[in-house]
């Protein structure tokens, strides 16, 4: 019923992703932005909207909100209220609210690494200190180290920034990873941002995605849930996410920081966010089906290849590949030589590392692992490759 092997020509649009390598034989596979197009009844709501004519400032309808509602109860058995919704133009917009409703100048936020770029910049921008603490992989799982964690929490920590399903690693934490997570937040009086954007696209079937605020009314009280359509039905430039924040003083607080500096969400933005919470459970279906097979042909591929390894994903269309065993001290620009362009792990607080988005037609991602097995497979001495 839907072809996700149809070729969409993304080179002549406005796509980031492609736009990178515009004129160069190089595959991009970097940034999360998948290929496909969206489900067809997200592009005919949005065709219905533009038939309209008109493109005044926009607010979610209560129907949005219903559908909203009703989709984090009947997935997640998570169960809300219309007034805990914070609409936002995008999730980093959301970890930056964050940050500056949390801590004050010079208090300090932790986060782990690896992780998605917008953790590391954003305690910054706010003026504070940033903490990291380090995942490690354990019985080829990546996990964090509860003990490390502790360890660099002080007084001066006001936040936890968590992202499950973790990105770039693929992880999808267990109940149990997360009860432990918010057991050492509470008792340090700390607030948690769980960054839940890929929540929809979980690829292991035994694994299951459980809302960090779902789990207890506690630890609701203390967490600033981030989500979004953008990922799951590929319409991140449409530009709408939300909060859900049940406790009233730090939604109050949340909202406070956004005012003056974040936009509204745009009115085709909601329009394809209530499409595809009513109407995208068949297509995401299909979508889950298709990605398991090529997140399963990149695992296979990529260790097999010398000087290359990756755990196997649980959730998210991206692999986190190990490539500090290959002789080349950048290798992010060795495969980009090679003609595929991946995510650079130093991006990530881990230089070595590469993260590759497997969310594009099979063909294209077949083509660029033989690239990729091309350029390991060399026989080449170890050199230094300087990033242009």
């Amino acid at each position: 019923m839907y072809n996700f092997d149809n070729h969409v020509d993304r080179k002549s649009s406005d796509s980031i992703k492609w736009h990178k390598y515009s004129g160069q034989d190089i595959i991009p596979l970097w940034v999360a932005d998948m290929d496909f197009q969206s489900p067809p009844s997200v592009i005919e709501a949005l065709h219905q909207r533009v038939s309209h004519g008109v493109f005044g400032y926009a607010h979610p309808n209560p129907e949005l909100y219903e559908t909203l509602i009703y989709h984090l109860q009947s997935t997640y058995n998570w169960q809300i209220k219309s007034d805990w919704i914070v609409w936002l133009p995008g999730l980093v917009t959301g970890i930056n609210a964050a940050c500056r409703s949390s801590a004050s100048n010079n208090e300090a936020i932790v986060t782990t690494t690896p992780i998605y770029p917008p953790f590391l910049t954003a305690p910054r921008y706010s003026g504070q200190q940033l903490v990291t603490t380090s995942m490690k992989l354990n019985r080829n799982q990546w996990q964090l180290d509860l003990d490390e964690l502790r360890s660099c929490i002080n007084n001066r920590t006001k936040l936890f920034l968590l992202s499950n399903p973790h990105n770039p690693t693929g992880r999808v934490f267990k109940k149990k990873e997360l009860l432990d997570i918010a057991e050492i937040c509470l008792k340090k009086n700390m607030l948690i941002c769980s960054d839940e954007i890929h929540c929809d696209l979980i690829l292991e079937p035994k694994c299951k995605h459980w809302p960090l605020a779902s789990i207890d009314p506690e630890i609701a009280d203390r967490t600033i849930t981030l989500m979004a359509p953008s990922k799951t039905y590929n319409v991140a430039g449409l530009g709408c996410g939300f909060a859900v924040i049940s406790n009233d003083r730090i939604r109050r607080r949340f909202k406070n920081a956004m005012n003056g500096i974040v936009p509204d969400v745009n009115a085709m933005g909601f329009a394809a966010a209530h499409a595809a919470y009513k109407h995208g459970a068949d297509w995401l279906a299909a979508l889950l089906k298709y990605l398991r097979k090529n997140r399963d042909l990149v695992f296979e591929a990529i260790n097999n290849l010398p000087g290359l390894s990756m755990a196997q994903v649980q959730g998210t269309y991206l692999a986190w590949i190990d490539a500090l065993a290959l002789p080349h001290e950048n290798p992010h620009r060795m495969f980009e030589k090679a003609g595929v362009g991946l995510g650079n792990g130093s991006d990530f607080g881990a230089p070595g590392f590469l993260r590759l988005n497997f969310g594009c037609k099979r063909s294209l991602l077949e083509s660029a692992l033989k690239r990729m097995e091309d350029a390991a497979g060399k026989d080449t001495k170890p050199e230094t490759l300087l990033e242009t």
